[in-house]
């Protein structure tokens, strides 16, 4: 047994030695290994950057070592400024207009003091101790400067006379109760003032508004808007004056003070027949109780705009009749405003006056002249500038406010 052990290492000892020997004969010829085709060869001790003996491999076929990563910098995100949202506009608050009924009243010291000259005037005058022709022609010129007419001065002055003949008397108390009986009847309360302002079936009354330029119209209907809004009407105004660039502005302004909607052009100098038109559709559509259209002023004398006048209100008949017409007339313009009248009342058919101004002269006897002239009644006063300062017509309290 033993020597067969020793057989055997000396065949491994001489295996060992043929093979290094084989190695060594191989790496001895030209000094390199043989190449595989299509690769290029890489000169020992050089190696460019990521080569290797394969992906994540080295040259010996251990597992390469990358190179750790650098610090990663991370920019810092811009802050986000936080979304403005823009404030939303103040809701604006509605006034709530005075209610008309008072209106008068209020104002009568006002309107007392206007009247002065005529209240005062005839009192002084008809409590003297004789009344002879002289001081019956002063009374006559004091009631014709007042614009009373001369037709409603006589009238007046002929039933002075007579109870001052039949009853013989002379004092203050008992000639300012003729002076007021008298007046009072020469006012007619009798007549119509209420202004329509009510729906008519199914649609709305129409309500135009008509004047000579400078009377104040366009402030008159919003003031009027604010007189049927006190008594909880639905108003829709009608911007039907297109000539004056800022009259639209300016009726949509006083709309928007109490919650009325304003129908207007886009556009200066559109055809106000079609802007009445629009605004007549607009309150049927919303079932308004009153529509309040504004015409642009213009002089009596001038027959191609009263033509045109008379057209707005033939387009708007169209689709609803019109229940009123109303004139607004200056106070301080008296007997000049007659003719005015005349002429407007001949085109669109007035049903009833607006006097503004007639806190500003002591002529309150226009009244009776343009009642008489038109046979329709006065039914709007202006008494003042404030907002509410436009009263329902109220004949007593305008008589007492000119006797006193």
């Amino acid at each position: 047994m033993s020597s067969l052990w020793e057989y055997l290492i000396i065949a491994l000892a001489l295996l060992v030695v043929i093979v290094g020997g084989a190695v060594v004969l191989l790496h001895g010829r030209g000094g390199r290994t043989k190449e595989l085709p299509g690769r290029e060869s890489t000169p020992q001790g050089t190696r460019p950057p990521g080569a290797g003996g394969g992906a994540g491999t080295d040259d010996d076929g251990g597992v390469a070592t990358l190179p750790r990563p650098g610090p990663t910098t991370v920019e810092p995100e811009a802050p986000v400024e936080p979304t403005t949202l823009p404030e939303p506009e103040p809701t604006p608050t509605l006034e709530r207009p005075e209610a008309a009924a008072g209106r008068l009243q209020r104002l009568r010291a006002r309107l007392a003091r206007s009247n002065t000259a005529l209240g005062k005037g005839l009192l002084a005058l008809l409590s003297r101790g004789e009344l002879d022709e002289e001081a019956w022609e002063e009374v006559e010129d004091t009631l014709l400067t007042s614009d009373l007419g001369v037709e409603a001065t006589t009238e007046l002055v002929d039933s002075l006379r007579t109870q001052v003949k039949v009853e013989g008397t002379r004092d203050e108390a008992t000639v300012r109760r003729w002076l007021r009986s008298d007046l009072l009847t020469l006012v007619d309360p009798s007549m119509d003032r209420s202004v329509a302002a009510s729906r008519v079936g199914t649609r709305p009354a129409v309500v135009m508004v008509v004047g000579v330029n400078g009377t104040g119209k366009t402030t008159t209907v919003g003031k009027l808007a604010r007189v049927l809004v006190a008594e909880d009407k639905d108003v829709v105004l009608g911007a039907a004056d297109t000539f004056r660039a800022a009259a639209a502005d300016q009726l949509e302004t006083w709309g928007a003070r109490v919650g009325v909607p304003t129908v207007r052009s886009d556009r200066d100098g559109a055809d106000p027949a079609s802007v009445a038109f629009d605004a007549v559709r607009t309150g049927i559509e919303v079932e308004a109780d009153v529509v309040l259209i504004d015409t642009a002023g213009r002089l009596h004398t001038k027959v191609g705009l009263m033509d045109e006048l008379g057209k707005v209100k033939r387009v708007v008949e169209k689709q609803s009749p019109i229940d009123e017409v109303l004139l607004v007339l200056d106070a301080t313009t008296g007997q000049n405003g007659l003719r005015q009248a005349e002429v407007f009342s001949e085109v669109v058919g007035i049903t009833g006056v607006v006097l503004t101004k007639l806190d500003g002269t002591a002529k309150g006897g226009i009244v009776v002249a343009i009642q008489r002239k038109l046979g329709v009644p006065v039914k709007l006063v202006g008494l003042g500038e404030g907002p509410d300062d436009l009263a329902p017509f109220d004949p007593e309290a305008f008589v007492d406010a000119i006797v006193g």
